[in-house]
């Protein structure tokens, strides 16, 4: 009796501590949100507000006629779409042999995988590498140094040596060849790392920021991380200019703080969308993917 009742407290205080947790995480997304509908009065008599006070929508009203955010929502879009689906195909295409203990090599190939994971060439090799390739200020510049990871490859090898064999020996059995496996059975299975991979990729080209600033020349390149520097920077000389005074600036005038926030709140929505489909398989495939190598 004395062990149950020690339970019931411990469950009271795990939970308690999560939702703690959980309110000190969300705080920062409220507060974010709460600065871009308020006044910029208001953001400075309630700079921690969790709602919105003076509410007001001309921060979001400046930020949607600027005449790069639609483009840098372009780009950044396209780097996301080619970025996730090349690089899941070649985590497939290479973890799938990786996976299959007789293949010859695959000790060293693996090492060889490690070894990037620790090393590589350094900023101004990969620079010249780039732009040799003909790939400077373009697109692709921002998508193909980031399109292999031996991290994840590494995941998705592990949850595909987790894989009954004897799913395979039955396809191998009904006459279906290793391309038909590896693309209708294999990957149906995979749903789980491939959603976590593909989350992982999401975040990481949607956030692209210091390629885009090396490799990037064009605004008519840029993604959404440099158009967000560009906003926050051209907001705060405004601010500078005015001493902090918003009066001086007129009325129709939006400081650098609520532009900043709305921007924010523009730029990171659509990652926030996505990862409630993906949640369900998210732990599941890490989990899978890691306690076997």
């Amino acid at each position: 009796m004395q062990r149950i009742h020690n339970w019931h407290w411990f469950d009271w205080a795990n939970q308690t501590a999560l939702v703690a947790l959980c309110a000190i995480m969300l705080y920062p997304f409220l507060n974010v949100a709460a600065i871009s509908f308020s006044s910029y009065e208001a953001f400075l008599v309630h700079p921690t507000m969790i709602w919105p006070h003076d509410v007001s929508i001309a921060a979001y009203r400046e930020i949607m006629v600027h005449p790069i955010l639609w483009r840098s929502y372009f780009n950044t879009i396209v780097i996301t779409a080619i970025g996730v689906s090349a690089g899941t195909v070649l985590y497939l295409l290479t973890a799938y042999p990786l996976s299959k203990r007789h293949l010859k090599g695959r000790s060293f190939f693996m090492l060889a995988i490690v070894f990037t994971m620790l090393f590589n060439g350094g900023l101004i090799p990969n620079f010249y590498l780039i732009r040799s390739l003909g790939l400077l200020d373009t697109l692709a510049a921002l998508i193909v140094p980031s399109l292999f990871s031996g991290f994840s490859l590494i995941l998705m090898k592990n949850f595909l040596e987790a894989l009954p064999e004897e799913i395979e020996d039955a396809a191998k059995i009904d006459g279906a060849s290793e391309p038909y496996i590896l693309f209708r059975v294999i990957t149906h299975l995979s749903k789980p790392v491939i959603a976590t991979l593909a989350l992982f990729a999401a975040v990481s080209y949607w956030n692209t920021f210091f390629n885009a600033i090396v490799y990037i020349r064009s605004v008519e390149n840029w993604p959404l991380m440099l158009f967000l520097r560009e906003v926050i920077d051209g907001a705060k000389m405004k601010e500078i200019a005015s001493g902090g005074n918003a009066a001086e600036l007129g009325n129709g005038t939006v400081m650098s703080e609520t532009l900043k926030h709305a921007t924010l709140i523009i730029v990171m929505t659509p990652i926030l969308c996505v990862y409630p489909f993906v949640q369900q398989y998210f732990v599941k495939g890490i989990m899978l993917g890691s306690v076997k190598g």
